[in-house]
């Protein structure tokens, strides 16, 4: 391990995983010591289009040409945020069709709160067990994992957290929430997807009772689900989306994103009453608006289906309790922490990167490129098979 890295960046866990990465392409990984990692996690469903897609490239390229970082956020007219705004709105609905870009998923769930609780003069705020938003102290607060929650408390007051998926708590959302805040299907939580009757409860509940329905699409969106964004999938519209991971194509962009009339209230009593340095980086969003514009011409979203029913197809074993999900955003349950620790490891021995951690630990996540080629995917799951046979012998 680079000593650098071992003294002087500040590590997450005692045990990173350490790859030394020399350069990335497509659905690859390529490490120092001359190994090829086959990506099927994509940063945390970031890279979407695989490593450095060329159109995404080409983009980059043109806006550090013309200028990086001019002005904060808001105050000056730039071209790549205009661009991928209107692109953004041209593949929602009506009601959103307000952007405020962001660096992070995490400050897009930020801001969606402020909004909600200007907007509506609520201050009480309503999210679900095992939900995961972030870890900044707002969308922690709203974050209903008590293994991410409790070293930091106490958090925000007024938070209450409510059942994933049980229809008959929803009455329980009143005329004093602000918003309901939830992922249409929850990430760290286990990829726990709801039934449609409970989101359409969950729609009506917040319409009944005034308070603004926030939905986290910073995993679920840009395709990942098989639509391009997960509340399609469900037949309904939130009052407030947020997104973040693969907007920006690899570099570093979210958003929350609103109606005119709603985004308003962040310009009065008082203006400016929502701020960021970095947020909307030109860079960042010349990046994003090759990004969508490659995911929306390319199909991919309905592609992401495709490489759901071949991963379940490919991950038929006796060692899997399960595989769930939608689309591309999928978990394969195993039987236990130490089988789940052992496949995981023998599979990257082998050349083939999944999603795991200690906090789930016996879920792993697979969420490979969009565009990965079949071949390489097919490759990759009978590595997986191959650990499990070895795990099982």
């Amino acid at each position: 391990m680079d000593s650098r890295f071992r003294d002087h960046v500040a590590w997450t866990s005692d045990n990173p995983i350490g790859l030394s990465v020399s350069r990335a392409e497509g659905p690859f990984l390529f490490l120092e010591d001359g190994r090829r990692i086959t990506d099927l996690i994509s940063g945390i469903a970031v890279s979407s289009l695989g490593h450095r897609h060329p159109s995404v490239i080409d983009a980059i390229k043109r806006q550090v040409d013309r200028h990086l970082h001019v002005m904060v956020y808001g105050e000056f007219v730039q071209e790549p945020q205009s661009a991928i705004a209107a692109r953004l709105a041209a593949n929602l609905p009506s009601s959103l069709s307000n952007v405020y870009f962001t660096m992070t998923g995490t400050e897009a769930n930020e801001g969606a709160l402020k909004l909600a609780k200007k907007y509506t003069g609520r201050t009480r705020l309503v999210a679900f067990d095992d939900s995961y938003h972030g870890d900044t102290h707002g969308a922690l607060s709203v974050t209903g994992r008590a293994v991410y929650r409790d070293p930091f408390q106490p958090l925000l007051p007024d938070v209450l957290f409510l059942p994933f998926d049980d229809i008959e708590a929803l009455e329980v959302i009143d005329e004093s929430v602000a918003a309901v805040i939830t992922e249409p299907i929850q990430g760290e939580g286990g990829i726990r997807v709801p039934g449609d009757a409970w989101m359409r409860r969950l729609r009506d509940r917040c319409t009944e009772t005034g308070a603004l329905l926030i939905f986290d699409e910073i995993q679920t969106g840009m395709g990942r689900t098989g639509t391009l964004f997960a509340f399609e999938g469900f037949g309904i519209v939130p009052d407030i989306m947020t997104v973040a991971k693969a907007l920006g194509g690899g570099m570093p962009l979210g958003a929350f994103i609103s109606s005119k009339e709603i985004m308003a209230t962040l310009r009065t009593d008082p203006p400016l009453s929502h701020v960021t340095t970095f947020g909307g980086h030109p860079v960042s969003c010349a990046a994003a608006n090759a990004a969508l514009s490659v995911l929306v011409d390319q199909g991919l979203a309905a592609r992401a289906t495709e490489i759901g029913a071949r991963v379940r197809e490919g991950l038929t074993h006796s060692g899997i309790r399960e595989v769930r999900g939608r689309g591309a955003m999928l978990g394969m349950e195993l039987q236990s922490a130490s089988q789940t620790e052992s496949v995981v490891s023998a599979a990257l021995g082998k050349g083939v990167l999944l999603g795991w951690t200690l906090h789930s630990n016996t879920l792993v996540r697979i969420a490979p490129p969009l565009n990965i080629p079949w071949d390489v995917l097919d490759d990759a799951l009978g590595v997986i098979v191959d650990c499990l046979d070895a795990n099982r012998a």
